[in-house]
């Protein structure tokens, strides 16, 4: 065989005695490739004998975890995440039970509840009376009118008209029925007081009862003369008192009731400013902590509790405005029978007491939601 040559071989590889086929003809090739003179980048030689690569997917697209700016973080930082993520994980998980467990308590339950009281078959027996008052407010208002003054009208919208009249009384003894005897939580309220009261005279003797009674807070002691003026007109009502007696007891419980109402009125414009300042305080903390760059993730626990807080004290200020809002009713109802005011009596009182009963069941109905709900959260 003979000798083959290699043109770029060096001085020592001028000839060889014997070579194989393959590396012929790899010799071959080889003498055929010019090395580029840009080898700033791998490149394939174009001649070589390797096959095509096939197309491969990215590895990126099979699920893999893509590194972001975390992998820079200390170990501190992330044992920091990782504890604010579990205080939020198990905050988001306290918030969610109480929500879960007021969505299982249905309106039935509620309603069923609330009129197992006798306050509450009072406002329902309430919503019903006034409902019918307005409703024949309205039916009068338009028979009036000069559209159907002259027509003749139907049989049966008398019998209605007397059936709602007959209704409306009904509902009305009813109520005051309900609210018999209301006079004996405030008395053993002052006979709590007098036998817990370690006063004593000079003879060593208990100070009277009637001292105790003087010295009640104004709202129980007017609260107890109304209960006892509501029952002596309510007993005129069914006949055991005469008509005489009642009506001046009647004037009395009204005293008593617009009294109370001023008292009340009083006492919500004190609590809501105590709500509103605790308000601006958590706000004016909440907005310090921000300010000074306070995170959620630099103190979770204590930006959670002032949020909860503001969100309840929130809360709490509503119902005390729909309480407001349902005495300033009652107010205006009770003034035209303290005042003998007689102008739009009928048109006013209905409107003023359906307003009463719509607020003063409301907030009876979330009182009662929010105790079915505790035994749930437990």
């Amino acid at each position: 065989m003979s000798s083959i040559s290699f043109p770029y071989a060096g001085h020592g590889h001028a000839s060889s005695s014997s070579v194989s086929i393959g590396d012929s003809q790899y010799n071959r090739l080889s003498a055929s490739y010019e090395p580029p003179t840009d080898t700033s980048s791998f490149q394939m030689n174009p001649l070589s004998s390797h096959p095509p690569r096939t197309p491969r997917t990215s590895i990126m697209s099979n699920g893999s975890h893509v590194f972001g700016n975390d992998i820079y973080d200390t170990k501190a930082d992330s044992e920091e995440k990782s504890q604010a993520i579990e205080l939020e994980d198990s905050d988001g998980e306290e918030d969610e039970k109480p929500d879960a467990s007021k969505n299982r308590v249905r309106r039935e339950d509620v309603w069923r509840d609330l009129l197992k009281s006798a306050n509450g078959r009072d406002k329902a027996f309430k919503l019903l009376q006034y409902s019918m008052k307005m409703y024949l407010l309205f039916h009068v208002a338009v028979t009036s009118s000069r559209v159907f003054r002259g027509q003749k009208r139907p049989p049966w919208e008398a019998e209605l008209t007397h059936r709602l009249t007959s209704a409306i009384a009904g509902f009305s003894l009813t109520r005051k029925c309900l609210i018999l005897f209301n006079w004996l939580p405030p008395l053993t309220s002052i006979l709590a007081q007098h036998s817990s009261d370690s006063y004593t005279t000079q003879k060593g003797k208990q100070k009277p009862l009637l001292h105790t009674f003087l010295h009640a807070p104004p709202p129980v002691l007017l609260e107890f003369i109304n209960g006892l003026a509501d029952d002596a007109a309510t007993f005129s009502k069914l006949g055991l008192i005469g008509r005489l007696t009642g009506e001046r007891a009647g004037r009395l419980a009204d005293y008593c009731w617009f009294a109370s109402t001023l008292v009340n009125l009083v006492e919500n414009s004190v609590e809501r400013s105590v709500i509103l300042d605790l308000q601006h305080q958590v706000e004016n903390r909440l907005y310090s902590e921000s300010m000074g760059g306070a995170t959620t993730k630099s103190n979770p626990a204590i930006n959670k509790l002032d949020e909860k807080e503001l969100a309840r004290l929130q809360r709490q200020d509503y119902w005390i405005q729909i309480t407001r809002l349902k005495l300033l009713m009652d107010l205006v109802f009770v003034s035209y029978d303290v005042f003998r005011l007689k102008r739009a009596k009928g048109q006013v009182q209905t409107f003023a007491g359906l307003a009463s009963a719509v607020l003063s069941s409301a907030k009876l109905y979330d009182k009662h939601k929010n105790m079915l709900s505790k035994p749930h959260t437990h």
